[in-house]
């Protein structure tokens, strides 16, 4: 199940809420993001349920677009789906708190490589 998930900006508090309220419904919960020019703040979230329990169930995409389709797609990619789910640290503070909430351990992070060429001090 996907649906809107408000703006992390604007609505941090209901996020928290939501989630909470969804883990007590499905085994998987997510929250992810996207940047929608038009919509107050520029962004807009998305609620990811899902009866499949296995970690980052939503975060890692299962199958990619036949490669005809994908030409013809402006915006999604595989990476895109990906990083929609690395929230700023304030928003993934807070919806691992409403995950604790609901008895849930914070959300599990992708592993990824060390940086290759872009160093951070």
């Amino acid at each position: 199940v996907c649906c809107q998930g408000e703006c992390m900006w604007l609505h941090l508090e209901l996020i928290g809420n939501v989630l909470t309220a969804c883990c007590d419904l499905f085994p998987t919960v997510e929250y992810a993001y996207t940047t929608v020019p038009t919509y107050p703040s520029g962004q807009i979230g998305f609620f990811l349920l899902s009866l499949d329990d296995r970690t980052n169930a939503c975060r890692l995409p299962s199958r990619a677009p036949a490669k005809d389709f994908q030409a013809k797609l402006k915006y999604y990619n595989h990476q895109l789906h990906r990083a929609a789910f690395h929230l700023p640290e304030f928003a993934e503070k807070a919806v691992d708190e409403a995950r604790a909430k609901a008895g849930r351990p914070p959300r599990a992070k992708d592993a990824l490589p060390a940086p290759g060429g872009c160093v951070i001090s």
